[in-house]
């Protein structure tokens, strides 16, 4: 079951922080220097969860290009001939050449030579993707073949994914803490330990619709959800004094 995004989870904890003496620094070897910490301090142990979505960022859509003709010359020709009118109305939708690739093959068949290529383009703009695709079917009618896109995420929005969802996690950890030393009559004083104890990820699951998917479900489908769960321990520096007017 996946945690509500506003929801604090888990239990909370008023404690005594443990503090090490002078003289267990002392008694041990590579001890580190300075003044002892102090004694006594207390603390207030808390766990945190957050959960976050984030919608596939990229698109593969490929169009397939062929021809049968008598001579090798002639299915090459009729082929370059679409493929330059797929690249200038990529380029003038605003796609880079970097995202865009072409690969062809030539087979001879009896005596009928057969030309296919195929052009890879990566979109990031999913509204663009379906007028530039609109406009080829428009254009080129029945002599390419446009491939249903494939959507996915690039290591950069996964791994921002993971990064928001712990730091939201921590945030709902210290407002927790914040809300029981209120509570109490206490200060919140700095984190002592920070500790992300689980990570998820999923994506939804496909619906069972009759029928091809939309643009729309398939990006629903594809969707990858993040949740997060830390433990966490702060101080408590002492009673809340009242501001004097």
């Amino acid at each position: 079951m996946a945690w509500p995004a506003t929801c604090l989870l888990g239990s909370l904890q008023l404690a005594e922080t443990p503090r090490v003496g002078p003289g267990e620094l002392e008694n041990k070897p590579g001890g580190p220097a300075g003044p002892p910490p102090q004694q006594g301090g207390r603390g207030v142990q808390v766990t945190g969860a957050a959960q976050l979505s984030a919608a596939p960022d990229r698109a593969r859509v490929r169009v397939q290009v062929t021809s049968n003709k008598g001579t090798a010359a002639e299915a090459k020709d009729s082929v370059q001939r679409r493929l330059e009118y797929i690249a200038q109305s990529l380029r003038q939708s605003g796609v880079r050449d970097e995202n865009r690739t072409i690969t062809k093959e030539l087979q001879r068949t009896s005596n009928v030579y057969h030309m296919e290529a195929e052009v890879c383009v990566i979109f990031n703009d999913f509204e663009k993707m379906q007028s530039v695709s609109n406009t080829l079917v428009e254009k080129l009618n029945s002599s390419i073949s446009i491939c249903s896109p494939q959507f996915y995420h690039t290591p950069e929005c996964v791994e921002k994914l993971r990064r928001e969802v712990c730091l939201s996690a921590v945030s709902n950890a210290r407002q927790k803490a914040q809300d029981v030393c209120l509570l109490v009559g206490q200060s919140l004083g700095r984190p002592l330990m920070i500790k992300e104890e689980e990570m998820r990820e999923w994506e939804d699951q496909g619906e069972n619709n009759s029928g091809s998917p939309t643009i729309q479900q398939k990006i629903k489908s594809c969707t990858l959800h993040a949740a997060s769960k830390v433990f966490a321990t702060f101080e408590i520096k002492g009673k809340v004094r009242p501001k004097n007017n």
